[in-house]
């Protein structure tokens, strides 16, 4: 999956985990529609998504396959970077003019539909136009919320632990699949003597991986309503982050960030980072090594705490065309061809049909499908925990909280404090 188009490494995990910062929006309840209609039938849709100049090329060639199929459907294509993808459809849906249908990501659901802008899809569902089977892994209710179809998954991805495969042979370390945390900071140690590498770029501001490590514990990063956790956890798992860092098992954060763009484990300065598995495309275009996929370690050598997500197509409520809408949408995820086109641009393939109809040739893909086979094969994908409306203003300010603590310019009591203020002033909006 190719998803760099110019943003670093913390842009990438908040791509896939689908975060950005704080964004207002006031969303009206009136009627209108994104879409247009002309007197001979013909209507046209907005599908608007963010991505790199690949994926925008794959996505144009699906298009013209739908319309094809669909010749009264046009569809207007809106690209963008993905910071400028929110400002701009924060814009439009402030305005009550959001595109018809758009690439969409957990951490907003909740968020957009307090806004009244998604779309319920379970009347397309019913009324044929939609379908909603054969969906890998359960992947068939990611997008729900409170009864509600806000999403339709397009492709999958979990959290691993992407490795520098010499470095790693080099220090005498193999990871297997229920490994814990405490072998962990072992092989990270001989990774930090045998080498001249630290053995993780960072990974203590990670939500997504702090919520696998709550999972572990019988909690979790959110719940329905706010925090699944307390100041006295995240003082532990930071306190560790400030010690490892001091002790070089984590690489400097202040080199981290000035080998931005480039990711730590391809500018050369640690041999692992934790990220989504379908990134080691990434690590392999930007370095010079072999990379590789590592499982996340436990805590009791079982439970790993992890589920697929996924980017998702979502469709605005006040679009005049919610039929053509799910047609898209269905064409989208289910068509075959559309499959072999987008190959894992964005994740592993979500639904059979086009699972099976993109086999990969190229050693960094095919690691990537074997990798989460292996999750569903070891049955340790679980439900993704919820996330309330605030849940992207809480990654972005857990991201760069952690980052003021790894330079030093906070202390862990600090760092705790200040992010639980600003986590209870996201949960207020």
């Amino acid at each position: 999956m190719r998803t760099t188009d110019g943003v670093d490494r913390r842009g990438l995990l908040r791509i896939a985990g689908g975060s950005v910062a704080a964004l207002g929006l006031t969303a009206t309840a009136t009627a209108c529609g994104g879409g247009s209609g002309s007197g001979d039938g013909k209507v046209t849709i907005r599908y608007a998504w963010w991505g790199s100049d690949d994926r925008a090329k794959r996505i144009s060639e699906s298009i013209k396959l739908f319309e094809k199929k669909y010749p009264k459907i046009k569809v207007k294509k809106d690209f963008q970077p993905y910071p400028d993808f929110w400002k701009k459809f924060n814009t439009q849906a402030s305005g009550g003019n959001p595109p018809d249908v758009f690439q969409n990501a957990i951490g907003f659901l909740r968020k957009y539909d307090a806004k009244n802008v998604l779309l319920d899809l379970k009347d397309q569902v019913t009324a044929g136009n939609l379908s909603m089977d054969n969906f890998r892994a359960g992947l068939a209710t990611f997008g729900e919320v409170d009864g509600k179809l806000l999403g339709v998954p397009v492709g999958s991805n979990s959290m691993a632990l992407v490795i520098d495969k010499p470095v790693y042979t080099k220090a005498g370390v193999k990871p297997e699949q229920g490994w814990t945390w405490d072998d962990l900071d072992e092989a990270l140690g001989k990774i930090r003597d045998k080498t001249d590498r630290a053995g993780d770029s960072g990974m203590y501001g990670i939500m997504y991986l702090y919520d696998i490590y709550l999972r572990q514990q019988g909690k979790a990063f959110f719940t329905e309503e706010g925090l699944g956790f307390t100041e006295a956890d995240l003082t532990q798992w930071w306190t560790k982050a400030d010690k490892s860092i001091k002790s070089g098992l984590v690489a400097d954060t202040k080199k981290v960030v000035q080998a931005k763009p480039k990711s730590a484990v391809t500018a050369e300065l640690a041999a692992g980072e934790f990220t989504w598995d379908n990134f080691t495309n990434r690590y392999t275009d930007e370095g010079k090594s072999e990379y590789g996929l590592a499982p996340i370690p436990t805590t009791d050598g079982k439970k790993t705490g992890q589920y697929l997500g996924s980017l998702m197509l979502s469709a605005s409520r006040k679009t005049k065309h919610p039929k053509e809408v799910a047609q898209f949408i269905d064409f989208m995820v289910h068509d075959p061809e559309v499959g072999k086109i987008m190959e894992y641009d964005r994740g592993v393939h979500a639904t059979t049909e086009q699972y099976e109809a993109y086999q990969p040739s190229d050693p960094v893909n095919q690691e990537i499908a074997a990798y989460e086979q292996s999750l569903v094969d070891a049955g340790v994908l679980e439900p993704i925990t919820p996330h309330p409306e605030g849940a992207d203003i809480c990654e972005s300010a857990f991201l760069r909280i952690a980052e003021e603590l790894g330079l030093g310019t906070r202390s862990v009591d600090e760092a705790v404090k200040q992010f639980f203020t600003e986590a209870k002033t996201a949960f207020r909006h």
